[in-house]
């Protein structure tokens, strides 16, 4: 008998080995990467949160104690009256994100299209006449 007889035959050890390959390469990428973004809600927590950050750690001495006071106030209130619509709303986000990334699609295919207009030459045929302006 042939060692390739001897073994039993696994049905699923492709598709096991290729699902390990597959995790093993996706914990790589992570660990490369860092972890994948979150959901809209939480990286709009996570920018509030920066910004706070940000703003309080920058502290001017042109700034009396009462203006550094007020700012952390007027911070403390901005995440105060950001966190309850985050946690009512947070599916809300995802498509402002999504309409977001449609309404940049469109920009960019307006400018694309634009530009194409702007650079064809004197020779391109085109929807009309050109003109061709000459700034000297």
């Amino acid at each position: 008998m042939s060692e390739a007889t001897d073994r039993p035959v696994d049905a699923d050890a492709w598709a096991k080995a290729c699902a390990e390959d597959l995790a093993a390469e996706k914990a790589r990428r992570r660990g490369q990467q860092g972890p994948p973004p979150g959901t809209a809600a939480e990286e709009l927590r996570k920018l509030v949160d920066a910004v706070a950050d940000k703003v309080a750690s920058l502290q001017s001495p042109l700034l009396g104690s009462a203006a550094q006071g007020a700012v952390q106030q007027l911070i403390s209130q901005a995440k105060s009256a950001v966190e309850p619509v985050i946690e009512r709303n947070p599916d809300v986000f995802d498509h402002l994100a999504a309409a977001g990334s449609e309404l940049l699609a469109a920009y960019r295919s307006a400018v694309e299209s634009q530009e194409r207009r702007w650079t064809r030459g004197p020779g391109d045929e085109g929807p009309g006449p050109a003109e061709r302006i000459d700034l000297d």
